[in-house]
C-alpha cells in the first residue's frame, strides 16, 4: 500500500471517527417528544450571555499572542529573530490547519514563518516541541489541581470509564507502555541518523531548536509566559461557564475540571478535538455536577463552535496577511 493510500485512510478512519462521536453525542440530547435538537441548541445560544463569550474570544486571542511572543523569544537564541506579528500569523495558521489535519498545525505554523522570515523549518520545529513539552507539563499540574479540588467526584469519574481497574489480577501501567515505544523510537532514529546525511542535517537543527530555551536571556520572562498563558485558558474556561445560567454557579472546582477534561480532550488526533470533547465534557458535567444531559451537551456544542470560529476566523485573517506578505517580499525591487 503506498503512502498517499495509506495516509488518505488514516484521514477517512479519523473523520468517520469524530462524526462517530458526534453522532453518539446528540443521540444523548433528549429534548423530549416532537422536540428538535438544533432547536434546542439554538435556544441555548440565544439565551447565553453573549458578554462573556466576547470576552471568551478576546482572551482567547490575548493567549495566542503571548504565544507567538513566547515563540519569538524562544528563536531569538537561535540566531532568528523575528516579528511578533509574523509569529502570530504563523501560530494561527497552524490553529486552522489543525481544525482539519491533526497536528498538521505544528508543520505548517513553521513553513509559514519560514516563507515569511527564512527561519529554518528544522529550528523552529525543535521549539514547537519544546512548546508541547511545557504544554504537557502544565496539563499534567492542572489535572494534578483539578483532582485536588474535586478528589472524590473525580475519582468516581474515572472508575465509570474503566480507567485504573485490573483486568484478571493484572494490569500493565501505561507508562511501561510509553517506556517501551520511546526506546523503539530512538533506536530508530539512531539508526536512520547514522545512514542518511540530510537526516543528519535535520537532526542538528532540530537540536538547535530543541535546545534553545536553555539559553534564553530571560529564563523567568519565559516562565512568566508559560504560566501566563495556561491562567488566560483557564478564564476561558471561566468566561463560557459565566455564559450559560445552568453552569454559572457551579463554582470553581467546577471550571478547573471542566478546563481539564476540555484540555484532555482536545489533545486527542481528532480535528479540533472534535467528537472527543463532544463525548467527554458533557459526560463529566452529568456523573460530577448532575448537569442534566442536554443542557451539558448544548452548552458543550456551543462552547466548542464559538471557541472554533474564532480559530477561524484568526486563521483565515492570519492566512491572507500572510499571503500578501510573502507576495510582497518576492516583489522585484527597482
Amino acid at each position: 500500500m503506498s503512502k498517499s493510500v495509506r495516509t488518505v485512510l488514516q484521514y477517512i478512519v479519523m473523520l468517520a471517527l469524530t462524526a462517530g462521536l458526534l453522532w453518539l453525542s446528540l443521540r444523548g440530547l433528549n429534548v423530549g417528544e416532537g422536540g428538535n435538537k438544533a432547536e434546542f441548541i439554538w435556544r441555548a445560544w440565544k439565551e447565553a450571555d453573549k458578554f462573556y463569550l466576547i470576552m471568551m474570544a478576546v482572551v482567547a486571542f490575548a493567549s495566542h499572542v503571548l504565544r507567538a511572543e513566547r515563540w519569538k523569544m524562544m528563536l531569538v537564541p537561535t540566531g532568528n529573530h523575528i516579528k511578533l506579528s509574523n509569529s502570530f500569523f504563523s501560530l494561527m495558521i497552524g490553529y486552522l490547519v489543525n481544525l482539519a489535519i491533526p497536528r498538521g498545525g505544528e508543520f505548517s505554523r513553521c513553513y509559514n514563518l519560514y516563507k515569511l522570515e527564512d527561519t529554518p523549518v528544522e529550528v523552529s520545529f525543535g521549539t514547537v516541541v519544546v512548546e508541547r513539552l511545557i504544554d504537557v507539563l502544565c496539563l499534567l499540574v492542572i489535572i494534578l489541581l483539578a483532582f485536588l479540588a474535586e478528589w472524590d467526584k473525580l475519582m468516581a469519574f474515572l472508575e465509570s470509564l474503566g480507567i485504573g481497574k485490573q483486568r484478571d489480577g493484572f494490569s500493565v501501567p501505561p507508562i511501561v507502555f510509553v517506556g517501551l515505544a520511546g526506546i523503539i523510537v530512538i533506536g530508530v532514529l539512531i539508526f536512520l541518523f547514522r545512514k542518511n546525511e540530510k537526516l543528519k542535517k535535520l537532526f542538528l537543527g532540530f537540536k538547535e531548536g530543541l535546545l534553545s530555551v536553555f539559553q534564553l536571556k530571560n529564563t523567568w520572562l519565559f516562565v512568566f509566559y508559560s504560566i501566563a498563558i495556561w491562567l488566560l485558558y483557564f478564564l476561558m474556561s471561566y468566561c463560557v461557564i459565566e455564559a450559560f445560567e445552568t453552569t454559572n454557579e457551579l463554582g470553581f472546582g467546577a471550571v478547573l475540571v471542566l478546563f481539564a477534561l476540555g484540555a484532555i480532550a482536545m489533545a486527542a488526533p481528532l480535528p479540533g478535538g472534535a467528537g472527543s470533547y463532544h463525548t467527554i465534557v458533557p459526560l463529566g458535567l452529568v456523573m460530577l455536577y448532575a448537569l442534566p444531559q442536554a443542557d451539558a451537551i448544548a452548552f458543550v456544542f456551543i462552547f466548542h463552535a464559538w471557541q472554533t470560529l474564532t480559530m477561524i476566523v484568526g486563521g483565515v485573517v492570519s492566512l491572507i496577511a500572510s499571503y500578501w506578505i510573502i507576495r510582497w517580499r518576492r516583489r522585484p525591487q527597482k
